[in-house]
């Protein structure tokens, strides 16, 4: 049987309901319309999801850093988190905070935390869920939390885990941000909201409505997907507001790929070529700010 072709209409279908504008079921209907057959549907299915089974980029067993699950203050109560660093620096580094998507702290976001801190980060992805009992396995679950989130809050636990960062003893006390979908929506949150915060990273996320905008003091770097009608249709107001404030900061477009292109686990979605000048981008851009 030869590969099933996903089309962007499909794919634009997925961010619907990854979004929760379609629940499964309408989104199955409308997958299966535009496939041809609900045998099509099933089998281009696991090509659009993000699938946590893939091989991660660096093993949770890597001899080179030091991880653990971590709990640590949160703005009103415990957070927990995924800690990475370096095995055996010899000196304090500077901090990332990693941030998830929409699905919480899930495998591939433990495993970005890694890639960070081979890069010379101490790196901590904490889980936004934690006030409603942390991420659960299932991703439909994880997604549904996101509508009940306290966004103040959760605005509150990014600044109280810089803090943590900022304090603690591996750490040279500068800390950034990367985040990623609803995890790049926070980035820009807490670029508003934390003025400590050494440099923000956004990967396709929802921007600062533009009022806001004067209270940013990090200088931000901004990656968006060309395809990505929803997310881009924010980014004409906000760098307006940028400018006209004097704000710090670089944006960057990567023509033909689709929201998420970052995340290696969606295979439809994904884009290497993309994911690596982005990442490369960013890591430039961590070290300059927190150095």
């Amino acid at each position: 049987m030869s590969k099933p072709e996903i089309t962007q209409a499909m794919i634009n279908a997925y961010d619907e309901y990854t979004h929760l504008t379609l629940d499964r079921r309408g989104f199955m209907q409308k997958l299966t319309t535009l496939a041809g057959s609900g045998a099509a549907a099933a089998a281009i299915m696991p090509m659009l999801a993000a699938n946590q089974a893939n091989a991660a980029m660096v093993e949770e067993g890597d001899a080179r850093l030091d991880v653990a699950d971590i709990t640590y203050p949160g703005a009103s109560g415990e957070m927990k988190g995924y800690l990475a660093m370096p095995k055996d620096a010899a000196e304090k580094l500077p901090a990332v905070i990693v941030i998830h998507e929409n699905r919480g702290l899930n495998p591939h976001i433990r495993d970005v935390a890694r890639r960070m801190a081979l890069e010379g980060f101490v790196a901590l992805a904490p889980d936004f869920l934690s006030p409603n009992g942390g991420t659960p396995a299932n991703e439909d679950e994880a997604r549904a939390m996101f509508q009940s989130l306290d966004m103040a809050n959760a605005t509150a636990n990014g600044e109280a885990t810089r803090a943590f960062l900022a304090g603690h003893e591996k750490t040279n006390g500068k800390v950034g941000a990367i985040g990623f979908c609803w995890g790049g929506g926070m980035v820009n949150r807490m670029a508003v909201a934390s003025p400590e915060l050494g440099a923000g990273v956004a990967y396709y996320g929802s921007q600062a409505p533009a009022d806001q905008v004067p209270a940013i003091q990090a200088p931000l770097m901004l990656h968006y997907a060309g395809l990505d009608e929803r997310i881009n249709a924010g980014i004409d107001a906000y760098k307006a507001a940028l400018d006209a404030n004097g704000k710090a900061y670089e944006l960057h477009m990567y023509e033909g790929v689709n929201h998420a292109f970052n995340n290696d686990t969606s295979s439809a979605r994904y884009d290497k070529a993309a994911a690596d000048l982005a990442w490369s981008r960013t890591i430039g851009f961590l070290k300059k700010n927190l150095a």
